[in-house]
């Protein structure tokens, strides 16, 4: 069903779709979807997976450190995007003027393709990575401890024990982990639409270069009033997300049979 305005409506069947499937937009949003999710999912889930080792000794402070890892999650997605989006400016931001110490011209984050994807991935990465470290920590600290005691007895190293012993120890909490975010990736709408600052952040950028499929689905729904294609595009999300817990259930099978 769609819709021109909000009180006229019209049955066009599977047009919807038809076009869904036709409009560079749509693939276009579904890319940058996919793009965004792995620069901001795999930097994350491998930072935290570094920050819970760390925690995981006995630290003086862990109990401060802990709930510092857990502030980020914490903060509003709009004071977070907000914020870093006045740092990533283009003539006053405070990475560029980083950057411009070592010699490197000021980089226009948001009208760059993969700038503006970049600042976007961070500031995921800067919200999710304590959350998923706190999961991994509780994770790993359910692992028994005579695990290590054999394999020190063994020779194993820190790394080799990290390997051998913590990561097949928390296995399930990284494929967890991976479907989170990888959801979450699928949902995202906040941030690449406060980075926007304006009429830019519907749209994804003026070229929709950071345009999201959440994104996608809002400037159909209620910029365009085409509540027919809004509904189609969160239709596409939501079979993408059945696909995505496929794949996790054949990659956990997979990991099980092999442990």
């Amino acid at each position: 069903m769609e819709l021109s305005t909000l009180n006229v409506m019209e049955w066009v069947g599977f047009d919807n779709y038809t076009a869904l499937w036709e409009d560079e937009r749509f693939w276009n949003a579904l890319l940058n979807t996919i793009t965004i999710g792995i620069l901001s999912t795999v930097p994350q889930l491998l930072m935290a997976l570094g920050l819970a080792h760390l925690l995981n000794y006995r630290l003086r402070g862990s109990t401060f450190f802990r709930v510092a890892a857990l502030t980020p999650y914490a903060t509003s997605v709009g004071a977070a995007a907000l914020v870093f989006t006045m740092l990533f400016e283009r003539d006053f931001g405070m990475i560029n003027w980083m950057l411009g110490l070592v010699g490197i011209d000021n980089i226009d984050f948001e009208n760059n393709k993969w700038a503006a994807q970049i600042a976007i991935s961070t500031i995921v990465i800067w919200r999710w990575t304590g959350y998923n470290a706190l999961l991994y920590l509780a994770a790993m600290q359910a692992i028994p401890r005579d695990r290590y005691e054999a394999a020190a007895i063994d020779g194993a190293s820190r790394w080799q024990q990290f390997l051998k012993v913590t990561i097949p120890g928390i296995r399930a909490t990284i494929v967890f982990t991976i479907v989170l975010s990888t959801i979450g990736a699928t949902q995202l709408f906040g941030e690449p639409l406060i980075f926007g600052q304006g009429p830019n952040g519907i749209t994804g950028g003026a070229d929709n270069q950071y345009q999201t499929l959440g994104l996608l689905l809002y400037e159909e729904g209620w910029k365009n009033y085409q509540m027919g294609r809004a509904a189609t595009v969160a239709w596409a999300m939501f079979l993408l997300l059945i696909v995505v817990f496929v794949v996790q259930r054949v990659v956990k099978r997979v990991l099980a049979r092999r442990a």
